[in-house]
């Protein structure tokens, strides 16, 4: 299967680049940087270098305008869109959150051109999204027919989705998977949360009450590109565990899978994360209880369903 994919060298993407190539699947990744990555995937240590590699090809575009990029998505089979301007990468100023919404909604809109101009179409395509969608849904219960919330990130997740299901009138399958909080050792919120732990001043932020989507890395993989294995599955669906915790519970986890205490009884106040981060504290601030409904009706199986053995293998593997 040839699947042309956006957001190839990111933390997620990178990832799943490398699964669907180790299941001999022929990647196109689209990047701005092509050249540079292509010189460093050639330039690694043979006894390093995977065979699989060979199945991965980068291809330039510019994310802004159709060029020759888009003959890549002629005969495809499937397109998997994880291209995005990071969320806490700088405070949520009107610039920022512009840049936020334009590589999400615009970007999307200029695959979906693609799609519209290609001879052979794509069968699939699934566009990253996010729990964001939900907004602040304090204790409530939220599967997939939960509308959506108010806010910034839920109004960008609106866009971004409505852009996606544009694919559908060119015969495309649209998935819109939404991402919960992402666990990995290299990358995500656990780069910023464990050195703090590590030095004894790790503590809930906010009230320590609202409700954590959390999924493991490997977990979102699979579910990523299941839409590739299940043919029933489509729109939007909830990428994480079934297992949510609240964000003081979380925090307990992972002290102790640090060997460092959490100070629940502390927290960071609110105050404190709007004065540092402005608007972009509402994410952490609120919170959704996740259930992944759609997922575990088709059949989806969990790798790391709990979070004391996500933990665990995450820092094993370090």
């Amino acid at each position: 299967m040839k699947v042309v994919l956006t957001g190839g060298t990111g933390l997620i993407g990178s990832r799943v680049s490398q699964y669907l190539a180790q299941q001999d699947h022929e990647i196109v990744a689209l990047t701005r940087r092509a050249r540079q990555n292509a010189m460093h995937d050639a330039g690694q240590d043979a006894k390093q270098k995977s065979p699989h590699s060979l199945n991965v090809r980068f291809v330039e575009w510019d994310a802004r305008s159709l060029g020759a990029w888009a003959k890549e998505v002629d005969g495809a089979d499937a397109i998997v869109h994880l291209a995005g301007e990071g969320i806490f990468d700088s405070r949520w100023t009107d610039d920022m959150k512009k840049r936020i919404t334009q590589s999400r909604v615009n970007t999307t809109r200029l695959l979906v051109s693609a799609v519209a101009e290609a001879n052979a179409k794509p069968q699939l395509f699934v566009s990253a999204s996010a729990v964001g969608y939900y907004g602040d849904r304090k204790d409530e219960s939220t599967d997939e027919d939960t509308s959506a919330g108010k806010g910034f990130l839920a109004e960008v997740c609106v866009q971004w989705e409505a852009e996606a299901q544009m694919a559908a009138q060119y015969g495309c399958r649209v998935a819109t998977p939404r991402i919960g909080i992402v666990l990995d050792a290299h990358g995500g919120a656990l780069k910023s949360m464990v050195p703090i732990f590590r030095a004894f001043l790790g503590m809930p932020l906010g009230s320590g009450h609202q409700w954590l989507p959390w999924i493991h890395i490997e977990d979102v993989v699979r579910g990523l590109v299941y839409p590739l294995e299940n043919i029933r599955l489509e729109g939007a669906y909830n990428l994480a565990s079934p297992h949510p915790l609240r964000m003081g519970e979380f925090c307990s986890a992972l002290g102790q899978a640090l060997g460092r205490p959490s100070w629940s009884w502390l927290s960071v106040p609110e105050f404190a994360l709007r004065l540092g981060m402005g608007e972009a504290a509402d994410a952490l601030i609120g919170g959704q209880k996740i259930i992944p409904k759609k997922l575990l009706d088709a059949g989806f199986s969990f790798s790391f369903p709990t979070i004391a053995p996500a933990l665990h293998n995450i820092f094993s593997e370090q």
